[in-house]
Order: C-alpha cells, then structure tokens, then sequence
C-alpha cells in the first residue's frame, strides 16, 4: 500500500508548467500570475492527497489522470473564476499536441487508418482492464466490436476518474474543459467523434470515432449544454 501511495503522490505533470505560467503571465500579469502559479501548484498537491491511489506512471491513463487534477487546480487558483469556456484552447492546446503531429499522418478517412486507430483503441482497453485491477478508481473501459463495413470504431466508459473527483469536489462545471478536447483531438485526425453523454452526466462516456466524411456524420449534430459539455444528438427528421 506504501508503494502505490508513493506513485499516487509523487507524480506531478511538471512538462505542462512553462506554457501554464505563460498563460497565467499574459491574462494576469507578471507578479499575479506567479503569485496563482504558486497557488495552483499548492492546490494540486491537496487534491493529490485526496484522490484515490491511480498508479502514477504506471497508469496507461496518467496524463489524463494527473493532467485533469492540474487542470482543477489551475481553474480552483484563478481569483474571477472565469467561464470555462475562456480556458477551452488553452487547456487543448496544453493535451492535443499529439494529436496536431498525428494528423499530418492519419488519416480516418481511409479504412487502413480506421482498422488501424481501432487496434490502439482495442489495446487500450486491454491495458485500462489490467490496470484497473492493480488500481481500481481508474478507467472502467469497454470495447466494442469494429464495424469494418461502415468503418466505425466504438468503445465506452463506464467510470472516469475526472468526472468521479469533479462530482466529488463540486466542480462538474470545469469537466467540460477536459471533455471537450476529445473533440477536437479527433478532428486533427480528420475523423469525427459522435458522442451521446459522458460520465459526467450519464452513466457512460461513449465514443463513436468514424472519417469526418462517413456518412454517419450527417446523421448527428454537436450541441452545447448549459454548462459547456460538447454532446452529439440525432437529428430529427424535418
């Protein structure tokens, strides 16, 4: 138990901290946006003592883990508390890049790529199910089966830890500016995520991954709730 505690605590997603100081310099200012620097950084470790033991690096889901925790934090240290949606490219930005590099190769247009992003997809979920018996406030992760006519790749949540210490600390309002860059991660690879509800609000956070030319995509439209959460619905026949 000592050992996995030590994973938990001593992650600290240190990599994200030049281009947070950076934003935080231009919107506050020098001296204020070291002084909520400082802030967000004390904060994070509080949370960390709160959050459930996730494995640290050993998570394959580590930077959303931890990235999320910071992200929390960050938005908990700004004194106006601003509109998520204020933070929504900065915080893409901070997680998608390698999803920009990936675009310049994928393509989910073309079915040798969907085969091929549905066999990480799979992978994945095969590593979240190891790791959630080690650890188990993780990733609860279902795969489904490829749809290799259609060329559609599915999987599910049935547990996220951001949503799980969101709901907990009372800031589900901040979750949408970690849910929504799956979005937008998907789009650098040309490809469209249809996605119906999210942990945070139902009881499973799906994704529906397909080219941003299949037909399916015209079958949906992306809508925002009240709080900022990026939600596909079915459109209705006119």
């Amino acid at each position: 138990m000592m050992k996995r505690k030590r994973e938990n605590m001593n992650l600290y997603p240190g990599k994200y901290d030049s281009e947070i100081l950076n934003w935080l310099k231009n919107r506050y200012g020098e001296s204020e946006g070291q002084r909520i620097f400082q802030e967000t950084k004390k904060t994070y470790q509080e949370y960390l003592k709160e959050a459930p033991e996730y494995g640290g690096k050993k998570n394959g889901h580590s930077t959303a883990i931890y990235g999320g925790l910071l992200v929390f934090a960050l938005y908990h240290s700004l004194p106006d508390h601003p509109p998520v949606s204020e933070l929504q490219d900065f915080v893409q930005n901070l997680f998608m890049k390698p999803f920009v590099i990936l675009g310049k190769i994928f393509d989910l247009n073309r079915s040798f790529d969907m085969k091929l992003i549905d066999l990480v997809f799979q992978k994945t979920g095969d590593r979240d199910r190891k790791d959630i018996l080690k650890y188990p406030a993780g990733f609860i992760n279902v795969n489904e089966p490829y749809d290799s006519v259609k060329q559609i790749s599915r999987y599910h949540f049935l547990r996220c830890p951001n949503a799980e210490f969101a709901k907990k600390k009372g800031m589900t309002d901040v979750l949408p500016v970690l849910c929504n860059c799956d979005y937008f991660g998907i789009r650098f690879l040309h490809g469209t995520l249809i996605r119906e509800g999210t942990c945070g609000i139902s009881d499973r956070c799906d994704y529906c991954i397909v080219g941003d030319r299949n037909p399916l995509t015209a079958e949906y439209e992306i809508m925002t709730d009240d709080n900022g959460l990026l939600i596909s619905r079915k459109k209705t026949l006119q």
